[in-house]
C-alpha cells in the first residue's frame, strides 16, 4: 500500500469513528432529561459533524474518497447504550460513563495517528486540533460524571 492510501485509510478510520461519535451523541441528547447534558451532548454532536467535514477535506487532498456512514461496531455500541440506559436506574450516569469511555478511546486513536512523523503539517494540525478538543470534552464529561 502506498503512503497516500495508507494515510487516507487512517483518516477514513477516524472519519468513521467521528460518524459513530456524532450518532452516539445524538442518541445521548435524546435520552437525557438534564438541559445541561442535552446542551453538552448536542454541542459534541455538532463538533463531531464538523470534524467529519475537515477529515473529508484532508482525505480528498490525498486524492482519495471519504468513507460514508457509521461502523457496525458503532451501531452495536449505540444499541448497547440504548439497552443499558433503559434498564439502568441512573440513565444519565450510564450515558456519561459511555461518553467518557468513547472520548478516551478517541484521544488514543488520534494520538496514534499524530505520532506518525511523516504526516504533512496540515494534516497533523487538523488532527491535533481535533484531539485537543476531544480531550477538553473528556475533561468536562469527567467533571459532569463526578457531579452526577
Amino acid at each position: 500500500m502506498n503512503y497516500t492510501k495508507e494515510v487516507s485509510q487512517k483518516l477514513n478510520d477516524l472519519l468513521t469513528k467521528n460518524y459513530d461519535a456524532e450518532a452516539g451523541y445524538k442518541l445521548a441528547t435524546e435520552q437525557v432529561n438534564s438541559s445541561r447534558l442535552k446542551d453538552f451532548f448536542s454541542k459534541q454532536q455538532e463538533e463531531r459533524y464538523n470534524f467529519g467535514h475537515e477529515l473529508k477535506e484532508e482525505i480528498k487532498s490525498y486524492g482519495e474518497s471519504p468513507e460514508k456512514g457509521t461502523s457496525l461496531k458503532g451501531d452495536a455500541h449505540r444499541t448497547w447504550m440504548n439497552i443499558k440506559s433503559t434498564f439502568t436506574s441512573d440513565k444519565e450516569e450510564a450515558i456519561l460513563e459511555e461518553a467518557v469511555r468513547g472520548e478516551k478511546s478517541a484521544v488514543e486513536e488520534y494520538n496514534e495517528i499524530i505520532a506518525e512523523t511523516t504526516l504533512p503539517p496540515s494534516t497533523k494540525n487538523v488532527l491535533i486540533k481535533h484531539r485537543d478538543t476531544i480531550q477538553n470534552a473528556l475533561t468536562r464529561v469527567n467533571a459532569m460524571e463526578e457531579i452526577a
